[in-house]
C-alpha cells in the first residue's frame, strides 16, 4: 500500500493520546499468560506485533478474552497457565513480524520442559535470535535453528540453571528472556548490562508477585527462583515512540504547539526528549502520575525556529533506538550536524534501518554520511519531493511522513501498512491535529 505525504498547509494543534505503549503492552500479555488467576490489562496496544502475542500465549493455551476497546487500547482478561505451564500446540507458533513476541517466548520456554517450534515471517527469520539462545542455553534449554534464525525449536529444561550473565548487548529483550527462564531456576538468575536497557520487565515483575534485585549504578538486576506469577490488574500507559514522530512534526511545522498525554516518562524510554531538548527543541515534559507502574506524564512541543546539531553516544542509544529515524529528520532542520554513534544494532531492525536512513534522506536531498556503527546528519536541508520504500518498516514510514511536512513537493511512502504494526492510526492522528488546528 502507497501513501502520498505533503507539506503541511498550517500548523498542528491540539492534544492526543497516543496508543498504548508496545513493549508493556508485550510484557503485560506474556506475565499475565505466566500468571495464575485472571488478570484485567487496559490499555494493551492494538496493533499487528501485540496480536500476535495475543495469538502466540492462547496457541499455548492462556485464555485471553477481548472485552472491549477504546482510545487508548484494548481491554483484556487473561487467564494463566500458573503452576502447570504452557501447553505445547500441535504445530508452530508463529511470531508474525514481532522479535519481542520471539525473543521473550525463547525465555519463557527455556524453564519448562516442552518442545514448541517458533516461526516468523520473511523479515522476522532474518534477525538473529542467537544473543538469546546463547545465555538460555547455558540454562539447560536446547535449540535447533537456521544459523540462529527462525525457525527455532526450542526444548526447555526440566531444571533450569540459575545463571549469572554478563551481556554483551544493551538488550532489554535478552535481559527479559533471561529472567523468564530463571523463574524456573533454583537460586538467583541474574544479568548485567554495560549499557543499562530498558526497564520494564524490572518494574513490571513486582507487579505480578516477584520480586526483583536492582543495582542500576552497576547495571544489575537478577531474581530468586522458582518464583511463580500472580495474577495483577494493569494499565498500559501511552508509548513514547509513537509519541515521538508527532512530537518531531511539532518541532519542524511552523506554529504547531501540541500536546500528548499519558506518556510513560520511564527515563530507559525518553533518551530522544533528552537529546531533543539539548539541541534546543522547545519541548517540555511535565510528570503527573502513574499507570501500570510507570511514571506517566504529558509532553508538549512547540515549533523550534533554531535547533542545533549535536552528538548522540552510544550510552544514550538504548533510551532511543526506536526514535533515531525520527532524530535523524529532525536534525535535517538543525544547524549543523548531528552525529550518531553506537547504533549498529539499527542494523537488524525490521529492516537495515541505518541504511535506510541514510537511503531515504539522501532521495530527499540531505548530506548524510553512514559507517558500520554509525550516521551523520547535516543541517539545515531543504527537502525535496522523494519516493521511498519504508522496508516493511513501521519507523521509517513514520518518519518519511513527518519528513514530507517540510519537502517541497510530495513524498511517497511505499508499504505505508507497515505502521499497523505499532500505530495503525497515525495518519488519522496527525489529519486530526491539522484539523483542530484548522478550526482554531
Amino acid at each position: 500500500m502507497k501513501r502520498v505525504w505533503s507539506r503541511a498547509q498550517g500548523p498542528l494543534r491540539g492534544s492526543v493520546r497516543v496508543p498504548g505503549d508496545k513493549s508493556i503492552s508485550h510484557r503485560a500479555v506474556l506475565f499475565a499468560a505466566l500468571a495464575g488467576g485472571t488478570s484485567r490489562l487496559t490499555g494493551v496496544l492494538d496493533s499487528a506485533d501485540v496480536r500476535t502475542t495475543i495469538a502466540a500465549v492462547r496457541a499455548l493455551e492462556a485464555q485471553v478474552e477481548e472485552l472491549g476497546r477504546d482510545e487508548t487500547g484494548l481491554t483484556l482478561d487473561v487467564t494463566g497457565w500458573g503452576s502447570r505451564g504452557p501447553v505445547a500446540p500441535d504445530g508452530p507458533v508463529d511470531c508474525g513480524n514481532s522479535g519481542t513476541t520471539a525473543r521473550l517466548l525463547l525465555g519463557l520456554l527455556a524453564g519448562w520442559p516442552r518442545e514448541v517450534t517458533l516461526v516468523g515471517d520473511d523479515s522476522l527469520s532474518r534477525r538473529p535470535m542467537r544473543r538469546v539462545m546463547v545465555p538460555l542455553a547455558a540454562m539447560g534449554a536446547t535449540f535447533t535453528s537456521d544459523d540462529g534464525r527462525l525457525p527455532v525449536t526450542v526444548r526447555g529444561a526440566a531444571a533450569p540453571k540459575a545463571l549469572f550473565y554478563d551481556s554483551p548487548h544493551g538488550s532489554a529483550q535478552v535481559k527479559t528472556a533471561v529472567l523468564l527462564a530463571g523463574l524456573r531456576a533454583r537460586g538467583t538468575t541474574s544479568v548485567r548490562e554495560a549499557v543499562p536497557s530498558r526497564d520494564h520487565t524490572e518494574t513490571m515483575l513486582p507487579a505480578f508477585g516477584v520480586p526483583v534485585l536492582r543495582d542500576p549504578d552497576a547495571g544489575w538486576c537478577g531474581l530468586d527462583g522458582p518464583a511463580r506469577l500472580v495474577a495483577h490488574d494493569l494499565s498500559v500507559p501511552a508509548d513514547p515512540s509513537s509519541a515521538a514522530f508527532l512530537v518531531g512534526a511539532a518541532l519542524i511545522v511552523p506554529g504547531s504547539d501540541l500536546e500528548i498525554r499519558e506518556v510513560t516518562l520511564n527515563p530507559t524510554r525518553t533518551g530522544f526528549v533528552r537529546v531533543l531538548q539539548r539541541m534546543g527543541a522547545d519541548l517540555a515534559v511535565e510528570s503527573v502520575s502513574t499507570l501500570g507502574a510507570e511514571p506517566v506524564g504529558t509532553m508538549r512541543a512547540r515549533s523550534t525556529a533554531q535547533m542545533t546539531g549535536t552528538l548522540v553516544t552510544a550510552e544514550e542509544v538504548p533510551s532511543l533506538i526506536d526514535e533515531v529515524p525520527l532524530l535523524a529528520v529532525v536534525a535535517c532542520a538543525a544547524r549543523g550536524t548531528t552525529r550518531f554513534e553506537g547504533i549498529a544494532e539499527l542494523r537488524v531492525k525490521e529492516s537495515d534501518r541505518l541504511e535506510a536512513i541514510a537511503e531515504g534522506l539522501g532521495a530527499l536531498g540531505v548530506h548524510v554520511r553512514q559507517g558500520p556503527d554509525w550516521l551523520e546528519v547535516d543541517g539545515p536541508a531543504a527537502l525535496h519531493e522523494a519516493s521511498l520504500d519504508s522496508r516493511g518498516d513501521h519507523r521509517l514510514a513514520m518518519a518519511w511522513a513527518v519528513a514530507a511536512l517540510t519537502a517541497d513537493g510530495d513524498v511517497e511512502v511505499e508499504r505505508w501498512d507497515a505502521v499497523d504494526v505499532s500505530y495503525p492510526a497515525f495518519a488519522e492522528d496527525l489529519s486530526g491535529l491539522f484539523a483542530a488546528s484548522a478550526r482554531e
